[in-house]
């Protein structure tokens, strides 16, 4: 397994938001949950671009068209330009779920308590199948094939990227002590995004690890 320091590349402040629950990226803003709204907002420039009044508890992901955003013990498929709620499915852990992500045609669920991810038929809620992982699991994010979670365990917390067949950990990404992870999203490139869950009102840029070309 690889270990190494998380290495924070910005973080980005938000005046009135008490929290940063699930993270999200569209291709151009970064989203983020914020408890009663979706805020989204430019990376390069850190200015607020979007709000969307809408319930936001936990994970955040996007499809390529539609936002989807776990509130309590649902998961609301939303149209990112109004705002407006055009499905619903239940959660699967009934309002005890954390991360959210989009591949594959599926939704992923991080299950906090249970230290799993699940995947989702995004159409029903049904469950595909589970993952185990050896911690609490917070933010998820697929990227290149690889599968990624936030973990948040006492004191500390870490990215780490895992086997998606047997859940093996693969390699981690400790951030430092008293900074910790709800949301995880990478940006397809170099970054992943990180939400600071009720510690503070904080996105934070990790860089993330470079692969070699064959």
């Amino acid at each position: 397994m690889k270990q190494s320091e998380a290495e924070i590349i910005r973080e980005y402040a938000f005046e009135g938001v008490e929290s940063v629950g699930g993270v999200s990226f569209d291709g151009e803003q970064v989203w983020f949950a914020a408890g009663g709204q979706l805020v989204a907002f430019d990376p390069e420039s850190g200015t607020t671009t979007r709000t969307l009044d809408i319930a936001a508890h936990a994970g955040t992901a996007f499809d390529g068209k539609h936002l989807y955003q776990i509130a309590e013990d649902r998961i609301l498929k939303i149209e990112p330009n109004t705002g407006r709620v055009v499905s619903t499915i239940p959660s699967p852990g009934g309002g005890r779920d954390s991360g959210l992500a989009w591949a594959e045609g599926s939704l992923w669920v991080g299950q906090y308590r249970d230290r799993t991810i699940v995947q989702v038929d995004p159409e029903t809620g049904k469950i595909i199948r589970t993952i185990e992982s050896n911690r609490f699991v917070t933010g998820v994010s697929w990227v290149d094939g690889e599968l990624w979670h936030g973990t948040w365990e006492e004191d500390q917390s870490d990215v780490r990227r895992i086997d998606p067949q047997t859940g093996e950990v693969m390699e981690r990404l400790e951030m430092p002590k008293g900074t910790f992870v709800s949301g995880l999203e990478s940006d397809g490139k170099d970054r992943f995004y990180c939400g600071s869950g009720s510690t503070n009102n904080k996105v934070r840029a990790i860089r993330r690890p470079k692969r070699s070309r064959a």
